[in-house]
């Protein structure tokens, strides 16, 4: 990998994340404090936000891999951000109160669209940097993703520590202003590496290739010739299969799963007579393959989704809560209710260094495996954390109800609780655990198992899961408000104080094992990719057939 280009990428990456968390982790204090909305309303906003922001890199990743390129979409989109972010600071400060609230939501909008074009190819486009022909490079690139993160958690762990304490005890002007002046040095930074960059040529829509996949196999459905090396179609010989740019030819091993794609490889009559094929009914082994390996990530991908419901109580009432506890540091300083998220970034960054430099060595002596544990052994102990930190949040969230009622404070929701904020510390040290087994995992796994020309949409399916996990937790919130209200006793009123916000993380904590009983019957079922060097494939497929002979 070419250090130098990848410094850039890096400060990018350290810019955006200290700009949106610098942004998020304070906004359900803007959005009941300032702007005066109900807790459940301004809880589902900021849902709906994050939602928006994490799925809409889907669209992006689309268009970047068809269209613009992964350079000229992240410079697009570092560009937009900062109009956004110089908008939204003119919101909170000289635009007059009558039309602020308007131009708030229009600028956070804007920051949606610019996060969902840019993250996605941020971080694929340094992992591009890597040659994956190059033994040594592909060895150090699992740990790429630890330290990537490590960069990820450390600009959303300064924003949520220095910027939101400016935002609470000096401006909201000054504190997005900062935000807005860190995206400049940022776009300047990646923009100084420009001719060192390794560039991926677009390939042309990614979707295209599934559509006719399942159009070719759907009009050969009735095909019974057997599958063997004179019957198989592998490509011409410009290697169209493969991902432009690759110095050397790979094609994917042949796999027994979603047996009935493999009829769109076959070479019948009318395909032998057509020159040049037709696409929409013969396809080579590779691409087939390829959707193969997209087809098996959605039953994973929806069985991730429970943790984005989880992690979205982060901004929304794991910081309502701490802004009802004693957060005083000494006699003068107190620590800002929107800080606290900056826990998970240290929990994160401690968590991957310790994983990185010292579990991983001792479980690759166990287990023989380059990562140590497989990816899906690591997405599975994260999601197992994140049933213990519902638990844990319940109990605690219990006991602070109960001072509440031991000191009459009951009908007093802004009043201070006389319980430290520490008592908090556990549920954001175990979600910054969580995360860094599960983000981590799934960066992993998508950038892995997508098929090259993919990745950036692999890079933002992973970031989905927390967008659609806040949808989720929006409808949660939505079924339980209705039920609840049936009875009077609302479990997320906004009265936090007469509220049951430990029975909602019960519900949380519930479904999260239900989930992950299923992740691991999927998981178990996974088949990983597996590469290989195109005339070996040949050689192992020569006349082979599958165990019933026939497709």
């Amino acid at each position: 990998m070419n250090i130098a280009s990848g410094k850039p990428n890096t400060v990018v990456e350290v810019a955006q994340q200290f700009a949106f968390y610098g942004l998020a982790s304070n906004l359900i204090m803007y959005l009941t404090d300032v702007l005066d909305q109900p807790l459940a309303a301004a809880a589902k906003n900021v849902n709906t936000w994050l939602g928006i922001s994490l799925v809409f890199p889907v669209l992006g990743a689309f268009l970047a891999d068809s269209y613009f390129g992964r350079f000229k979409t992240i410079v697009f989109s570092i560009t937009i951000y900062f109009l956004g972010m110089v908008l939204l600071t003119l919101s909170v400060s000289v635009i007059p109160s009558q039309s602020r609230r308007a131009v708030f939501f229009v600028a956070l909008y804007i920051l949606s669209v610019a996060q969902g074009a840019q993250q996605p190819c941020l971080q694929t486009f340094a992992a591009d940097q890597f040659d994956e022909n190059t033994p040594e490079e592909i060895k150090v690139k699992s740990s790429f993703f630890n330290w990537w993160y490590l960069g990820f958690g450390f600009g959303a762990t300064s924003a949520t520590l220095g910027v939101v304490y400016l935002q609470d005890n000096v401006g909201w002007g000054l504190g997005f202003g900062i935000l807005a002046g860190v995206l400049v040095v940022s776009l300047v930074s990646f923009l100084v590496g420009t001719k060192r960059y390794r560039k991926q040529r677009r390939p042309g829509s990614p979707l295209t290739t599934v559509a006719q996949v399942l159009v070719a196999a759907a009009r050969k459905c009735h095909v019974t010739k057997t599958l063997n090396c004179e019957s198989v179609y592998y490509g011409d010989d410009k290697g169209e299969a493969l991902l432009q740019g690759q110095s050397q030819p790979q094609v994917l091993a042949r796999t027994n799963q979603l047996r009935c794609l493999d009829k769109a490889t076959v070479i019948d009559e009318l395909d032998a007579s057509t020159n040049p094929r037709n696409p929409w009914r013969l396809c080579s082994l590779n691409q087939v393959e390829e959707v193969k390996l997209v087809l098996r990530l959605i039953p994973l991908w929806l069985s991730f989704l429970m943790f984005g419901v989880v992690q979205a109580q982060l901004h929304t009432f794991f910081t309502k809560q701490s802004s009802t506890t004693i957060r005083s540091i000494g006699p003068h300083f107190q620590v800002p209710a929107a800080s606290l998220p900056g826990l998970v970034g240290i929990a994160n960054i401690f968590a991957i260094l310790i994983y990185d430099r010292f579990f991983v060595p001792i479980a690759q002596k166990y287990t023989g495996h380059p990562s140590g544990i497989t990816v899906l052994q690591r997405i599975g102990t994260g999601l197992v954390l994140s049933i213990l930190l519902m638990v844990v949040s319940a109990l605690v969230e219990a006991k602070r109800l109960n001072i509440a009622k031991d000191y009459n404070l009951i009908d007093e929701p802004q009043a201070i609780i006389p319980m430290r904020v520490w008592w908090l510390l556990p549920q954001y040290l175990i979600l910054g655990l969580a995360y860094a087994f599960v983000m981590v995992g799934l960066q992993e796994l998508f950038y892995g198992q997508m098929p090259e020309q993919m990745r950036s949409m692999g890079a933002a399916a992973s970031m989905s899961v927390i967008g659609v996990g806040s949808f989720i937790s929006n409808w949660i919130i939505s079924v339980l408000e209705l039920i609840t209200s049936r009875n009077g006793d609302k479990w997320l009123g906004d009265n936090i104080n007469r509220a049951h916000l430990d029975y909602f993380y019960w519900v949380l904590a519930v479904l999260s094992t239900l989930n992950f009983c299923v992740y691991v019957l999927i998981a178990n079922a996974f088949v990983y990719k597996k590469v290989e060097r195109e005339d070996k494939v040949k050689t192992e497929l020569s006349c082979a057939n599958y165990n019933d002979g026939e497709i």
